[in-house]
């Protein structure tokens, strides 16, 4: 044991560079661990700002949306008014119903393709506005962003450096 302890007291003198370069051989340099996980997650907050911040809105393109979304709502309380109002006052609900079995039944196709072509086009509205926006934050990722990054100097690579000579001399 006090062999090793004079090896390692030999090694640490010279400023313990050696130990930690070998020990960073096996294990990650938690310090530098450390700061770049700091970089990485205000990154992440960042994008995420960006990505799921509301650009700033008109006052008629907030009522508009509101009116979009009232046509849900309003038939799910119609369908348990209806219902309450059958419990309630049954002569009122029948007198109702009777009404709409006199419908035709041409009539009821219309009304389902208007309902219909009235929620798939908003399904399909709002289904191409998400997509866009997932569209547009891949592409600002994928932008290379103007401020330098922290990496290692790249090393002497021969074959790297071929390669690339070759590809500028074909272009």
């Amino acid at each position: 044991m006090g062999l090793i302890d004079r090896i390692l007291a030999a090694l640490a003198g010279t400023g313990g560079s050696v130990i930690r370069e070998t020990a960073e051989v096996f294990r990650e340099n938690a310090e530098a661990a450390s700061a770049r996980d700091v970089g990485l997650r205000a990154a992440a907050l960042e994008q995420f700002a960006r990505e799921f911040g509301r650009p700033a809105t008109s006052r008629f393109d907030r009522l508009v949306d509101g009116l979009n979304r009232l046509p849900r709502p309003a038939m799910a309380f119609g369908a348990l008014g209806l219902l309450g109002s059958a419990m309630t006052s049954p002569e009122w609900f029948a007198a109702r119903m009777q009404g709409l079995a006199l419908v035709p039944e041409p009539l009821w196709w219309l009304l389902g393709a208007v309902v219909s072509f009235y929620f798939g086009a908003r399904h399909q509205t709002k289904g191409q506005a998400f997509q866009r926006e997932i569209a547009t934050s891949l592409a600002r990722a994928a932008r290379p962003s103007p401020e330098p990054r922290d990496l290692a100097p790249a090393e002497e690579n021969a074959a790297l450096d071929e390669w690339r000579a070759l590809r500028s001399g074909a272009a």
